[in-house]
């Protein structure tokens, strides 16, 4: 069987299948558990784990977990380089919640 790069075929598919695409990859991108997101970032556990002073597994356990605190997830995402924002979304709009922001250093 003859393979191909994905560059070559990309180049051959007609504009509208390009944008529809790209379109579901914006749409992924959107959404996605802790561990594809840090995969997206080319980051390793063993690099965040060196960010928070943690261990790996630890790194392995917050990204398993289902349910995590407000501020584990915000220093697992700024190990990332990131900011965590919590939205909550209603029918007539989004509203960002900041009383659970981390508290500026006085």
């Amino acid at each position: 069987m003859r393979t191909q790069k994905w560059s070559d075929l990309h180049d051959k598919m007609p504009r509208a299948s390009k944008e529809r695409v790209a379109q579901r990859v914006a749409e992924a991108m959107k959404e996605m558990p802790l561990h594809r997101l840090r995969e997206a970032r080319r980051l390793t556990q063993k690099q965040i784990a060196e960010t928070l002073k943690c261990d790996q597994s630890q790194v392995s356990k917050m990204e398993r977990r289902a349910d995590n605190y407000v501020s584990t997830l915000r220093n697992f995402i700024e190990a990332m380089g990131g900011n965590l924002e919590l939205v909550a979304s209603f029918p007539d709009g989004k509203i960002l919640i900041n009383h659970l922001q981390q508290p500026d250093a006085e």
